[in-house]
């Protein structure tokens, strides 16, 4: 009974109640949440309110929702009514609570589920690692001396420590799926729009997602099911036509196409990160190979944009208050105020045409396999790489195989891919617009075959 939909079932039918697995998380983050890092607010008398209150309706025969008494914990950029929302900064820490929780937090509650507290981040949603400034690092529960990769890194390694059965991140270039692969759990970026980001402090407007990471394909679905709908609060969130993911989980999959992505997605990493994607390959039996026009010219377009729309939002702080940002962002969004806007420009032109070169490749595939981070976890601290037999940054190239798929909003789940007993690594499923439903199906088959399953580290 660890994951969430068999932790709701249970509640409901009376197996166990709501406030006693919120004390038990509780008590949970209590002990081990001092290693680890994870929480910057536990947000203790609202959770064990919540839960009675689960408690209280499902003694009245009523039926809570379908994430009853399931305890989760939000990214800091989340707004938690009567909370501050710190998006990882020391200058948001003196901003007034929020009035009301984000559109996302809200539709959890409303099925029932129990927030226990946010959750650490690197500042302002901009790095791969979550090694803190202010607020300290976040240590991967596999091994402590590791990071648990960023933006979201609190959020994968709450559910890596088995604290919480899921969370919430956002993605820009890859804040989710780098730290799950990196965690070894499932982390799931819709297509962009899909989900509502109302109440969510935005890094970068055009590229931010947020989605759900947890320990399961079928958390992964429920929660995204739960999440659905169309917000006006959030311009770019649109309603599509509901799917009914949960019961398309374990459908046939003999009729897709997939294909391994090649070239870009085939250099500059490690070998056993090429061979956890050739493992998921052999067990669909998957021979192809395609390509991804112009990945590297993505990549650098997305760079040039995060850049841009991130500087300018934080503008008038970078003038008046440099000291107070993480030396490692300020220095990233300084850099991005220098760009010329011709340069951002061009980058939303080339992504425009990027676009329309990827739909053509998903006329011939559904389904894309690639690699999620070009190396296992790095250590706390380790600022270079050799990749190819090249020294480079660690930070930026975390995201050197997410970047050029948010870049057009693809949908993506990287799903957590084990060797014996060495770090997880993650492969990504990647498909068209929409298509999210496709992606679950394929990674519920891989967990049921168990290529695939989530590493928690339980106490």
């Amino acid at each position: 009974m660890n994951d969430a939909v068999s932790i709701a079932t249970a509640i409901r039918t009376g197996q166990v109640s709501a406030v006693e697995v919120t004390k038990a998380a509780l008590a949970n983050i209590s002990v081990r949440d001092r290693f680890l890092n994870c929480f910057t607010t536990v947000t203790t008398e609202t959770a064990l309110a919540d839960a009675a209150h689960i408690d209280h309706e499902i003694a009245k025969g009523n039926n809570p929702g379908l994430l009853a008494g399931v305890p989760f914990a939000v990214k800091n950029l989340f707004d938690i009514a009567g909370l501050t929302t710190l998006a990882g900064a020391k200058i948001n820490a003196e901003n007034p609570p929020a009035t009301q929780d984000a559109a996302a937090v809200a539709k959890l509650k409303q099925a029932g589920a129990v927030l226990v507290g946010a959750l650490n981040m690197d500042e302002y949603a901009y790095g791969f690692v979550t090694e803190n400034h202010h607020y300290g690092t976040t240590r991967n529960p596999h091994d402590l001396q590791r990071v648990a990769g960023g933006s979201s890194g609190g959020s994968a390694a709450a559910v890596a420590a088995g604290l919480v059965p899921f969370t919430l991140g956002s993605d820009t270039n890859g804040s989710i799926r780098v730290p799950a692969a990196l965690c070894g759990v499932f982390g799931f970026k819709p297509t962009y729009g899909r989900l509502s980001r109302a109440g969510v402090a935005l890094f970068s407007s055009s590229l931010d997602h947020i989605g759900p990471l947890a320990g399961s394909v079928r958390d992964i679905a429920t929660i995204f099911d739960v999440l659905q709908g169309e917000d006006h609060r959030d311009p770019v969130c649109t309603k599509r036509p509901e799917e009914a993911t949960l019961p398309q989980l374990h459908q046939d999959i003999s009729g897709l196409r997939i294909a391994i992505a090649d070239e870009y997605f085939a250099q500059g990493a490690d070998s056993e990160v090429l061979a956890a994607v050739h493992k998921v390959a052999d067990a669909l039996n998957v021979k192809q190979y395609i390509t991804l026009p112009e990945a590297h010219r993505a990549r650098a377009a997305a760079f040039v944009i995060t850049a841009c729309e991130g500087a300018n939002l934080h503008l008038d702080k970078l003038r008046s208050r440099p000291q107070d940002f993480d030396p490692a962002t300020r220095d990233r969004f300084l850099a991005g105020a220098l760009i010329p806007n011709t340069w951002y420009l061009q980058a939303q032109r080339f992504r425009r045409w990027y676009h329309e070169q990827i739909q053509k490749v998903f006329q011939q595939v559904d389904v894309i396999l690639a690699p999620t981070t070009p190396i296992k976890a790095p250590l706390i601290g380790q600022n270079i790489m050799i990749l190819d037999g090249e020294e480079i940054l660690v930070r930026p190239h975390l995201g050197l195989f997410t970047q050029p798929l948010s870049f057009i909003g693809l949908p993506v789940l990287s799903i957590p891919v084990h060797h014996s007993n060495t770090l997880p690594l993650g492969v990504q499923l990647i498909a068209a617009p929409y298509n999210e439903a496709i992606i679950l199906r394929l990674a519920s088959i891989l967990e049921t075959q168990g290529v695939v399953s989530a590493r928690i580290e339980r106490a």
